[in-house]
C-alpha cells in the first residue's frame, strides 16, 4: 500500500536525477541520504519494498557498470558491505536482497544512475 503513490503518480519529466540532487544538495533529511563517501551514496528507498530498503549508488551519474572507475566499484561494494552489517545489527533481518538493475527493460527505475538495491528480509 505504501508503494500506490509511485504507481498511480503520472510521470512526468524530471528535471535532473534525484540521485545527483541529493549529493549536490544540503538537506540530507528532504532527499533521504543517510551515508556518504568520497564515491558513494545510500538513500532510504522513498518507495521501499521492505523496511530497511536502501540504495547504494555511485555520485558520479554513471548507466552502466564499464563506467565506473575501478576505485568506485570497490568502494561501492565496501559501502555495501558496511550497510548489510549496520541493518543485520539493528534489524535483525533473516537474510538480504542485493541487487542491481541495469537499464529500464530490466527494470531500473532510474536508468542513468547505477544503484544497487539493498533489501532486508525476513523468514515467514
Amino acid at each position: 500500500p505504501w508503494r500506490m503513490s509511485y504507481i498511480a503518480t503520472p510521470r512526468k519529466d524530471d528535471p535532473g536525477c534525484f540521485v545527483c540532487r541529493a549529493a549536490a544538495g544540503t538537506d540530507d533529511r528532504a532527499t533521504l541520504l543517510v551515508h556518504r563517501t568520497e564515491r558513494s551514496l545510500v538513500l532510504l528507498n522513498r518507495f521501499p519494498y521492505n523496511s530497511g530498503h536502501v540504495l547504494v549508488c555511485p555520485r558520479g551519474h554513471q548507466a552502466r557498470l564499464d563506467e565506473l572507475p575501478d576505485a568506485d566499484l570497490f568502494d561501492l561494494q565496501v559501502v555495501i558491505r558496511r550497510v548489510i552489517g549496520a541493518i543485520q545489527k539493528r534489524m535483525t533481518p533473516d537474510g538480504f536482497n542485493v541487487g542491481l538493475n541495469l537499464g529500464a527493460a530490466a527494470g531500473a527505475g532510474l536508468p542513468g544512475h547505477l544503484h544497487w538495491h539493498v533489501v532486508p528480509r525476513w523468514a515467514g
